[in-house]
Order: structure tokens, then sequence, then C-alpha cells
């Protein structure tokens, strides 16, 4: 494998610098060159949780130049292939060329027109206080509904399977680009309807959510698993990004593989 230059992402508890230690170490063993930056690595390598991986893809902004590599501490997650307690087969792999590039989508969210943020796995917005939130909702600039609930999960392919799947979304296949949009708590009676499922928007769609006046100016929007502070939310544009994020995988370990041996 040509890709030699590594930086390695950790949080800084006991376990994970044990880890990193050895995984560095077997990793010069191997002929790998350890950085102590992002900025000129081939391979950007997180060590710990899915949730460090998504954070090492965050803090290291969504490098399209550089492979991602998901290092688990405990168990083997949706983005970490490969297992620090067996970092061995990482290297064997790579030497036998049992490798494959995957390519994640990545949404992109537009805060009032002015910010944007990627997400590998979803955005969310909901309400911060007790209190339903009204947002009006647009596909490609063109009015759908008038969403009153708790809030709305917008979701990769690969996020599908989180906070997605947890209010009742789908699992999607990561090889279809296109996000999913899924409702928290919305109210249906005789007075107020929504879709009242979850739906599904191809890679050259756009939705925007606007926050009406008798709704709630203030609400929380999560980015992945940061929140994200403004001091007034008017509308919220999403829609694919124009680029894909690559991770190593193990030949043998499809997306498929990860959903039967998490939930099934």
């Amino acid at each position: 494998m040509s890709r030699r230059k590594v930086f390695f992402y950790y949080r800084e508890d006991d376990q994970s610098q044990r880890a990193a230690q050895h995984i560095k170490e077997r990793s010069q063993a191997y002929g790998f060159t350890i950085l102590n930056t992002h900025h000129d690595a081939d391979i950007i390598c997180s060590i710990g949780s899915d949730g460090t991986f998504l954070q090492a893809v965050r803090h290291t902004g969504f490098r399209t130049n550089s492979l991602y590599v998901g290092i688990h501490l405990e168990n083997l997650g949706f983005y970490c292939d490969f297992s620090a307690k067996k970092i061995e087969d990482l290297f064997e792999a790579m030497d036998k060329e049992m490798l494959q590039v995957r390519r994640y989508p990545v949404i992109q969210s537009t805060i009032n027109e002015t910010s944007s943020f990627y997400c590998l796995n979803e955005c969310s917005i909901r309400s911060s206080i007790l209190k339903t939130f009204v947002m009006e909702v647009y596909i490609d600039g063109e009015y759908f509904e008038t969403f009153r609930g708790d809030g709305m999960v917008i979701a990769t392919p690969t996020g599908s399977t989180g906070y997605n799947k947890s209010v009742g979304g789908a699992v999607v296949d990561p090889k279809l680009p296109c996000f999913q949009v899924s409702e928290i708590s919305s109210i249906n009676n005789n007075d107020f309807r929504t879709l009242g499922s979850s739906f599904i928007l191809g890679e050259e769609r756009q939705l925007t959510l606007k926050i009406t006046h008798e709704g709630l100016q203030h609400p929380l929007v999560g980015m992945d698993n940061e929140a994200i502070n403004f001091s007034a939310i008017r509308q919220v544009d999403v829609k694919l990004a124009d680029f894909r994020i690559k991770t190593l995988k193990m030949k043998s370990n499809s997306f498929w593989d990860k959903v039967k041996r998490r939930f099934l």
C-alpha cells in the first residue's frame, strides 16, 4: 500500500491513549510514518467508537484526499471495521490486499442561507424547550407540508441506522446517493396533518425547513454528534454534498453484515 503517512485521532482517556501508543508502535514497525497533524496525512485513523470516528472526520475537515480508518476499542461499529485488540489484522489485510475503499455520502446543511456544515451521519433540528414548534417544509423550493412536533432528523444512508432508525426511519443502503427525512413526534389530528412517515430524497433534491413565527426560533441543531449554536434560526437548507468520504473496509464486512450483527 503506497499511502504511508498516518494521523491518529483519539480521546485523552487512559484506555484510548494506551491503545493509541500500541497501534502507533505497530504502525511504525510496518513502515508507516506517524504525523502530529492531519494536513499531510494519507490516512486518518480514529481510535475509539463510531462517535470518535465522526469527530475525527469533523475535526479534520471532511478530507477528500485522505482515507479514513476506524479502529474500535470494544466492539466493531458501522464506521469501525477494525479492532484495537486485533490490530495485526489491519496490517495483514493491507499486505494481502483484502481491503476495499468505501465511499460514504455526506449531507450539507446551511443555516439562514449563510453558514454551511457537513454531516456524515445526520442533521437534527429539535425543540429546545417543552413547546411544539412549527416548520414549513419545501422540496426543491416547492411547498410540501407544515410540520408541527418536536423536530426532524435528516440522515445519510450510513446515518440511517442511528437516530433516524430510533424515530421509525428506514435503514438505507449506503450505495444509494440519497438522504432521509424522519419526523420526531409530529402532531396529526383533524386540525393538523403531516405525511406521518419518513421519506427519501435523491441526490439532486434540496430540502428547505422554514421556522415560522408561531414556532420556536431557537431550536437545537445537531450536526452528527455535535450541537450547533445560533442566536436565531429562520431557515435550514439540506442537500447532498458534492463529495464523499473515503474509508477503508474489509472486503468480507459489508454494510448489511454490520446491520445483521448489530440488530439481528
